[in-house]
């Protein structure tokens, strides 16, 4: 990868002089050419970050696979029950991995599917309002997977009072 090493995020101006006034179309011009020439590689930089973090979030994937693969093969050979408290903490947090990995996912491909370049046939109002409704939809997402989490806890800790009481009335 042709990227810069993290924090070297810096950036060169170069100021020439021109021969004609400030205010001329050629010194317009050439400030919108260093301007425009500042921007890519602002997104170049950007994008080599992402690499780096999509990189490291695919080793991530390939490990909880590989987990996920084990947890598959222990529980297939397992021959006992499963202890109702392991089972019910181990659902929450497979409840909440699931969701965040959706949202991800959701958000990663909303990044590849907008459009990119600027002869793009959708408008920019268009492109705004598409914006703030994927913002919202993040936004709810969020939140049912905050419920989510809640009610996973909440059952928990009901099964876990459920099993003091039949430990109680069995006494």
């Amino acid at each position: 990868m042709a990227c810069r090493p993290p924090g070297s995020a810096s950036y060169t101006v170069v100021i020439i002089p021109l021969r004609s006034s400030l205010y001329s179309l050629d010194a317009l011009r050439f400030y919108l050419w260093v301007k425009r020439l500042k921007d890519l590689e602002q997104e170049k930089d950007a994008l080599c970050s992402g690499m780096e973090v999509l990189e490291k979030a695919r080793l991530w994937y390939l490990q909880r696979l590989d987990e996920n693969r084990a947890r598959q093969c222990s529980f297939q050979t397992q021959q006992s029950g499963v202890n109702p408290r392991e089972d019910g903490a181990a659902e929450a947090l497979s409840c909440l991995l699931r969701s965040r990995i959706q949202r991800v996912n959701g958000s990663l491909g909303s990044v590849m599917t907008e459009p990119m370049t600027s002869g793009s046939s959708a408008s920019l109002p268009d492109a705004v309002s598409d914006s703030n409704l994927r913002w919202q939809n993040t936004a709810l997402a969020q939140e049912v997977s905050d419920k989510n989490h809640k009610i996973s806890l909440l059952e928990f800790e009901k099964d876990t009072i459920l099993e003091q009481l039949d430990e109680l009335q069995a006494r």
